[in-house]
């Protein structure tokens, strides 16, 4: 076995490895592209960088030599993020031996995250990296690396990951393991590949570790006959129980409760072990960092309040140069007293334990020296990468101290470093993200349960919409709610951002077409729970104060009517009191207010956007009162917004007193306007 850090190790290793296939290469993962290099550095070899042109070029050379890739057949509202046309591009204009296909195997919610390749049985490679854009990355993670540049030119955030290489039975194992998936999502049988003992471990890899059992455990949401296994969490509370002196972990994420209060209670223990955990300074995208990483500090909040001994600590790596930017943190990583050691495709929320399919692997020392020596290398390499240092010294520092977080603390730095995680969420951020079952869910959605908090029978109403039923009314609320919180927080994270709205919108100025286009734009991105004032200060920035103010009441109406329009096709069935919830109060005010409440909630929004509007149509507000109470309700948010956006841009073009006075303003004005409104707003509720 050979721990590959980070994608340039990986990939590289991989191609060379694959160069060697006779039989069968089987390719698993959450995302593929077709584009993506493998290497970039000229190749000697004349094959292609590119995954499709390469894998293209195996089979053609190779005969008999077998391709099946296996893509998450991934949501719709990620496809602005996705290669489209993956199927044409790497199934049907490659070689006839070359099959891709998607898997769409899983409940509602719930999406295919396994990364494994698999080469003739005899070579396989698991961890957290997909073949996919913005993965390859070196272990110095240069602010401006060029050659982390996609197709469009754009250098992705510096990325940092885990991958195992492993040769053996075990190999076999995971060849078993990815047939059975491609039979679940396919229907196919794959037959395994022929026995052979041609070469297939890279020339000049040295092992890290020799003759090793290795253990795996998966994750499979039940979903039709496939009965649920969480074997990952089992792998991971077992480890938990187990530690002695140390843990140490690395993670995308870390919101999973059943996880924090494991260590939680270590950590209260007297002699428990020590914990050290890495993760990114934030999470990739606006949707993210306003969620996940909400729920993030929660876990992390619990953890500190447990550590009464001053045995936790909680990093990120820090790398001078990056400016707003982070290392992407995306490896799944945690060794346990140099006796084991888990690593895969697995995060630490409850996706990954429970609704996602998930495979991780496990190594135990089982009392060999050289076991556990095999195991810390791979913690005291990451720390190593992590404080810019070398493996050897933080060996000798942790064996010196005798203490995990002791040694990580000698070596840190005012340069690239490990610096401690800072709490950065406000209470009032806090208080408007739900709770982890919405943002971070356990399992697919049942609508019926849903319906039966939030919508309840309408026995008196005699409406023809009411035949589409409540629970596709509450399928739509949940969905609105899910988006909202950004349960699944991926490349559609990265795409909410007002910079690549600004960019769109830039390119309508001056076209005729650009109200139709504006009406298009937000009406697409209130339906993936885009936050409207993004997308107004986006016009506002894009257009000026005058065509900024008017797209923007446009493109707000137009998206709150086709909204209204959706929820009263689903049903006008009163939404039954949730206490606590937006949605409820919402839905109460609308129903005894009319055109005020509609005033009143534009004004002083008590819930997201979109999710007003859908209430709405489902609701007994007339049409009239909803679109004149949007339209007035709308006007001075917008006007504010529209005009901050232009005072800025005035600002900064030219940065004199008036300009400077104005902005602040109309801050102040902002401000004041939406105290009053809510303190007027409390007053009229009670």
């Amino acid at each position: 076995m050979s721990y590959l850090i980070d994608g340039e190790e990986y990939f590289t290793t991989f191609r060379e490895a694959a160069k060697s296939a006779r039989h069968s290469i089987i390719l698993l993962g959450w995302d593929f592209d077709s584009r993506f290099e493998l290497v970039r550095e000229d190749s000697d070899d004349g094959l292609p960088a590119a995954l499709r042109d390469f894998l293209d070029s195996l089979a053609e050379r190779q005969e008999g030599l077998h391709i099946q890739v296996l893509n998450w057949d991934f949501s719709l509202l990620l496809a602005n993020s996705r290669e489209w046309g993956s199927a044409a591009k790497m199934g049907w204009t490659t070689h006839e031996r070359i099959t891709f296909c998607y898997d769409a195997f899983h409940p509602s919610g719930g999406s295919h995250h396994q990364k494994l390749a698999v080469i003739d049985d005899r070579l396989a490679f698991i961890g957290g990296l997909d073949f996919a854009l913005g993965r390859w990355d070196t272990r110095d993670h240069e602010p401006d690396d060029p050659r982390r540049a996609g197709p469009g030119g754009d250098i992705s955030k510096p990325h940092h990951d885990v991958q195992a290489m492993l040769s053996g039975e075990i190999a076999a194992v995971l060849g078993d393991m990815a047939r059975q998936r491609w039979l679940s999502a396919t229907g196919e049988t794959l037959e395994a590949p022929r026995p052979s003992k041609h070469a297939l471990w890279p020339a000049g890899r040295e092992p890290d570790l020799r003759d090793v059992d290795v253990s795996v455990a998966r994750t499979l949401p039940g979903h039709e006959d496939q009965e649920q296994v969480r074997e990952i969490q089992h792998q991971l509370l077992d480890a938990i129980r187990r530690a002695k002196r140390w843990i140490y972990i690395e993670n995308q994420y870390f919101t999973a409760p059943v996880i924090s209060e494991a260590l939680a209670a270590r950590l209260e223990e007297d002699d428990g072990p020590e914990l050290v955990v890495v993760l990114p300074y934030e999470t990739i995208g606006w949707l993210s960092q306003n969620t996940m990483d909400v729920l993030r500090e929660r876990r992390i909040g619990d953890l500190r309040e447990a550590d009464r001994h001053g045995r936790l600590r909680v990093y990120y790596p820090h790398l001078p140069g990056l400016g707003e930017l982070c290392i992407n943190v995306h490896s799944k990583v945690m060794v346990v007293d140099d006796e084991l050691l888990i690593l895969g495709s697995a995060n630490l929320n409850n996706r990954s334990l429970s609704l996602d399919s998930e495979c991780n692997i496990a190594i135990e020392a089982e009392g060999k020296i050289e076991n556990r020596a095999g195991i810390a290398v791979l913690r005291d390499r990451l720390l190593a990468e992590h404080l810019d240092t070398e493996v050897d010294i933080v060996s000798r520092a942790i064996d010196d101290k005798q203490s995990l977080v002791e040694a990580v603390e000698s070596l840190t730095t005012d340069g690239r470093s490990l610096r401690g995680l800072p709490m950065r969420v406000s209470e009032e951020k806090d208080a408007l993200v739900p709770s982890t079952e919405l943002v971070d869910p356990e399992q697919a959605l049942d609508s019926e349960d849903f319906t039966e908090k939030l919508v309840g029978n309408d026995d008196d109403s005699d409406d023809k919409s009411s035949r589409h039923g409540p629970v596709a009314l509450a399928s739509l609320l949940a969905i609105a709610l899910l988006l909202a919180a950004a349960w699944r927080w991926t490349p559609l994270s990265e795409w909410v951002d007002i910079k690549a709205i600004l960019n769109n919108m830039s390119t309508l100025r001056g076209h005729w077409i650009a109200p139709l286009a504006i009406a298009v734009i937000y009406t697409l991105g209130s339906l993936v729970m885009v936050p409207v004032t993004l997308m107004i200060v986006a016009t506002g920035l894009a257009f000026g104060g005058l065509f900024g103010f008017g797209y923007a009441l446009l493109g707000s109406v137009s998206a709150a009517l086709v909204a209204y329009a959706i929820g009263h096709f689903f049903g006008r069935h009163s939404v039954q009191q949730f206490p606590g919830d937006a949605v409820s109060r919402a839905s109460q005010f609308l129903g005894h207010r009319g055109l005020l409440a509609m005033i009143t909630l534009r004004i002083v929004p008590v819930a997201p956007f979109t999710v007003v509007n859908l209430v709405a149509g489902a609701s007994h507000i007339s049409l009239r009162d909803f679109a004149l109470g949007t339209l007035i309700g709308m006007v001075p948010g917008t006007l504010a917004l529209v005009v901050l956006s232009d005072s800025i841009v005035a600002a900064i073009k030219s940065p004199d007193p008036l300009h400077i006075a104005l902005i602040i303003g109309l801050v102040v004005l902002i401000s004041l306007g939406s105290w009053g409104a809510k303190r007027w707003y409390s007053k009229r509720e009670q």
